[in-house]
């Protein structure tokens, strides 16, 4: 910031954001209505092919309004209950979850009993052939919401309850009108493309040291349009201030932080290395001691 002043004018909200999180959530409404005469196999067919690709990206379009960059910070309530909104889709509460352990990510990154993006003792110690490993990615899902439970329980909080709520009131109108199929089809098309996904890849590229001593990893790849922009990461924790659609700006800006740093060229390549790489699994992440978890 001291060299590049500028790069402040790329923080703020995404005026665009609140529009395009919008028609992504119709878009999958509509779906709904139009998978519901479908068999069985279609309906997952889709889930997989469409609708979890929708999902999986609103669940990061959630991760920036996550940052108050729908509303900007100034209207940081409507940030959360357009969270809620974006969340409708995805079957599941999970955006004030998300927003309540999100922030200790980014405050206390590789935090152990801090950041539950880590994964636990057993999950390293067990998930270490490649059969495994294959299988704790078609999991994920499942450690990702339940491991802070165990990791860092927290208190419920209204907005859990709200996000809840709402969540489970639309769940309820969807299967009123057009039955259990478009229920299967949001919540299945959540699963499997948060597990053994193409797009997923970004849960492993992220913050798994695939070099010693790199522990956070960008990503310049086309799947960047269908996540906003998540792959800049190192980029995003640097300044998470900044909406994900900005990102490529402060590449651009400040280059020379950027351009001799570790970048992954294949989301689809982090999963293949992840699961045939002897060297690589659960336990690759850096864990740190921070000072609150010494003094609780």
């Amino acid at each position: 910031l001291a060299k590049y002043p500028e790069i402040k004018t790329l923080m703020g909200p995404d005026p665009h954001l609140k529009w395009i999180v919008s028609g992504m959530v119709f878009m999958q409404f509509l779906a709904c209505y139009l998978v519901k005469d479908l068999s069985w196999k279609w309906v997952f067919f889709w889930a997989y092919a469409f609708g979890g690709c929708i999902n999986h990206s609103l669940t990061l379009a959630i991760h920036d309004i996550s940052h108050n960059v729908a509303f900007g910070n100034k209207q940081a309530k409507w940030n959360r209950w357009f969270a809620v909104f974006a969340n409708l889709p995805i079957g599941i509460p999970y955006s004030a979850s998300f927003k309540k352990y999100h922030i200790d990510h980014h405050r206390y990154l590789g935090g152990d009993s801090l950041d539950v993006d880590i994964p636990t003792d057993f999950e390293g110690w067990f998930f270490c052939t490649p059969l495994r490993k294959l299988l704790w990615l078609l999991l994920q899902p499942l450690f990702y919401s339940l491991r802070p439970l165990y990791v860092n329980p927290k208190a419920i909080t209204r907005m859990e309850i709200f996000n809840a709520l709402v969540q489970f009131s639309i769940d309820l109108i969807i299967y009123y009108l057009w039955g259990l199929k478009p229920i299967i089809y949001l919540i299945a098309g959540t699963i499997l493309c948060m597990g053994l996904h193409p797009i997923s890849g970004h849960f492993i590229a992220e913050h798994y040291m695939f070099l010693k001593g790199h522990e956070t990893y960008s990503y310049y790849g086309p799947l960047n349009w269908l996540t906003f922009n998540v792959g800049y990461h190192m980029e995003h924790h640097d300044f998470p201030s900044i909406p994900g659609c900005r990102l490529p700006m402060v590449k651009k800006i400040a280059a020379e932080y950027y351009d001799n740093l570790p970048y992954h060229q294949s989301w689809v390549r982090v999963l293949w290395d992840f699961v045939f790489d002897d060297t690589i699994g659960p336990y690759s992440r850096v864990k740190r001691l921070c000072k609150l978890a010494k003094e609780s």
